[in-house]
């Protein structure tokens, strides 16, 4: 439903060319895609590192990849884990299973076995596609419902013969070859058999289209279920405000398990008809020479990629003038990073600016972001078409006046379905206002003002961002109490230059005497075992018991600013 032009939105006139309300279509995932492969089939849909594929071509490969996952027992409703970095496979396969009606679940592929068990047992997903060189944490996963098939995909398969001896030779000999399993199947074999071709499933654009994972209290992982129309939302909203159209091109230099990588890299190309390059594996060095080779017109990332690219010798050198909108997002935008950035934009012949944007996976991704043509310091900026945001007096419903802090809630077309199997915590997320209208409460502090630009503040919910990355300390902090010798243990996140944020844990031992580097390194070690690295502490701190706060609980604050004040002491 179109929104009314209204005082609900005083930042409608900041929106310049970008249009106040979208006409979404009624469709699945797969039925975007398709109509974008009728509209342009000759365009290049995507570009992995030099190899294109046209829309014609790419809507016929997921076609190919819907049959030969049906064949190989995938059906309507069944939950299929994607394990993937991003890169063709993991991208067909995606709108492959939305054909189908079934729901893939996105994870980070360097994830453990015992959060790959997890993620298992909180899909139920009995098929699963990953990379060879990530067969080993798979296979070893332990869920309660057997794991009945693993796609194993491989990195040359979409490569030219050229880079494919390059690929062998620098990484490729170096993966081990995957050992014998009944349960193992060829991506490039399932792809090249004849098969009958599959309808498309009689979904509606209000199903469910995908699950992602975010943090959850009890220090598990929690399930966020995204629908068609979420996604095809998201989509649309992103391009527009971008600018991002069918002659465009964007960099997805971000993970498709993240919703920045999938929602706004790959679907929102998609849904526009654009371009988007394909980049598996972040460097500086990588981006810059796409940068150079490929000139994308549209970068999005996290403050570490683009502090990594101003450090880069090469792009000092570099045409950069065919940027037309970057947005930074995930993380809070250090003053300098965008200074450094836009100072080598301008050097190498470009206008753009470095903008800042906020979003969160309970709404696919970013969700609001500063305008093109409208700079406010320490903005992150105002709602996409069709959303809508205010802040409400934490814990209450009630909307907090103009320029106070509060929590930030938002409203539209990009909200969640729910968590996964979890009504109480989405009751908690999703409630119903004055209004009628149905809110997601964020968990974050921020305020608003009277032109609708809002300013975040701070997190309720306990994270760590740590280059981009979610970290969630319960998780962490549950892995590290499994260890023999820790009693107790808190992680905080501590300001690293390189990082934004470090992950130190704080541990009370059983026996004080055992405190040293052997058992840092212990504790480090168990920890790379059942968590990915990103989670991994970088350091461990022995205290001899946690302050606490007035209820009783850990103040993780207190030893976040005694933390600092160590730190500070050090100094010269």
């Amino acid at each position: 439903m179109k929104q009314r032009l209204d005082a609900d939105r005083p930042w409608l006139r900041y929106y310049g060319a970008v249009p106040p309300t979208i006409d979404y279509p009624e469709v699945t995932l797969y039925g975007a895609l398709a109509a974008t492969a009728r509209r342009v089939p000759q365009s290049v849909a995507w570009d992995f590192l030099g190899t294109r594929c046209t829309y014609r071509d790419f809507l016929e490969s997921v076609d190919r990849c819907a049959a030969a996952l049906a064949g190989e027992g995938l059906r309507a409703g069944d939950r299929f884990l994607i394990s993937m970095p991003t890169s063709p496979q993991g991208v067909i396969a995606f709108y492959a299973a939305n054909r189908l009606g079934a729901l893939p679940a996105l994870i980070h592929p360097l994830s453990t076995a015992p959060e790959i068990t997890h993620y298992l047992d909180a899909t139920g997903a009995r098929m699963a596609l990953t990379l060879d060189a990530f067969h080993g944490p798979l296979a070893a996963a332990t869920p309660r419902k057997p794991l009945e098939r693993i796609v194993i995909a491989r990195i040359p398969e979409y490569l030219s013969p050229l880079k494919r001896l390059g690929f062998w030779a620098t990484k490729g000999r170096r993966i081990p070859p995957v050992p014998a399993d009944p349960r193992v199947r060829s991506w490039a074999a399932l792809l090249a058999a004849a098969r009958p071709a599959t309808q498309p499933a009689a979904g509606t654009t209000n199903d469910a289209a995908a699950i992602l994972f975010s943090g959850g209290t009890t220090g598990l992982p929690k399930g966020i279920v995204l629908s068609n129309r979420n996604f095809i939302a998201e989509g649309l909203q992103a391009a527009s405000w971008c600018g991002l159209g069918e002659k465009d091109a964007i960099l997805a230099i971000l993970p498709i398990f993240h919703g920045f990588g999938l929602g706004v890299c790959v679907n929102a190309a998609f849904m526009a008809g654009g371009k988007s390059i394909l980049v598996p594996q972040f460097s500086a060095e990588i981006v810059s020479k796409v940068l150079r080779k490929d000139r994308p017109n549209v970068l999005v990332g996290v403050p570490t990629l683009f502090d990594a690219l101003t450090r880069d010798p090469s792009l000092a050198r570099a045409d950069l003038s065919c940027l037309t909108a970057c947005f930074c997002g995930a993380d809070t935008l250090p003053r300098a990073v965008k200074e450094r950035f836009e100072a080598m934009v301008a050097a190498g012949g470009g206008r753009v600016k470095l903008l800042e944007g906020y979003g969160l996976t309970e709404a696919v991704t970013g969700i609001m972001a500063t305008p093109l043509t409208e700079y406010r310091e320490g903005s992150i900026g105002i709602p996409f078409p069709d959303m809508l945001a205010k802040i409400v007096k934490p814990g209450t419903t009630e909307e907090a006046p103009t320029g106070e802090e509060g929590e930030i809630c938002i409203a539209g077309p990009a909200v969640m379905i729910g968590y996964l199997d979890d009504p109480e915590a989405t009751a908690q997320a999703l409630r119903a206002h004055a209004d009628g209208r149905t809110w997601l409460h964020t968990g974050d502090l921020g305020k608003m003002d009277a032109d609708g630009f809002a300013y975040f503040s701070v997190r309720l919910k306990r994270m760590i961002k740590s280059s981009g990355f979610n970290v969630y300390p319960a998780q962490v902090e549950a892995v590290i109490r499994e260890h023999p010798a820790v009693a107790e243990a808190c992680v905080i996140g501590v300001a690293d230059p390189a990082q934004v944020e470090r992950v130190v844990a704080c541990v009370v031992l059983r026996d004080a005497a055992g405190a040293g580097a052997a058992m840092q390194e212990s504790i480090i070690a168990h920890c790379r075992e059942r968590l990915i690295k990103w989670s991994c502490p970088r350091e461990v701190e022995f205290v001899a018991e946690f302050p606490l706060t007035r209820v009783g609980k850990v103040d993780y604050r207190e030893l976040a600013r005694r933390h600092a004040a160590i730190g500070q002491a050090k100094e010269p």
